[in-house]
């Protein structure tokens, strides 16, 4: 098992334990997350925009040119964005730290 922390906007941290090979996306949904993923992971939306924590986000694989599109319409963008549908949790990741950005909101869960 991975450890993950996320940092939500009002400053709560919230620590789970994850599969690894697991999708980052599904990881923060249920723990409560609020990321929508409209597009299910297709990478047609944006609404899985996550900021990774500096140190890790050079651990992470290059985004594709997909990716960096569809990072072009997400709000609050930052050098360390990504979206958390595109991440595949690997042992390299455990005890990486993610920050939902500001602006994120699950419409699913209010």
């Amino acid at each position: 098992m991975l450890n993950i922390e996320f940092l939500s906007a009002d400053g709560t941290r919230t620590k789970v334990t994850a599969q690894e090979g697991a999708r980052l996306l599904e990881v923060a949904q249920n723990a409560g997350m609020p990321l929508e993923g409209t597009c299910e992971g297709q990478m047609a939306c944006s609404t899985c925009h996550v900021l990774i924590a500096p140190d890790w986000f050079e651990k992470l694989p290059a985004a594709s040119g997909e990716e960096e599109d569809m990072l072009d319409l997400a709000a609050g963008v930052q050098r360390t964005s990504r979206l958390s549908c595109q991440i595949t949790l690997t042992a390299a990741l455990d005890g990486m730290r993610v920050k939902i950005p500001a602006v994120a909101h699950d419409m699913q869960i209010g």
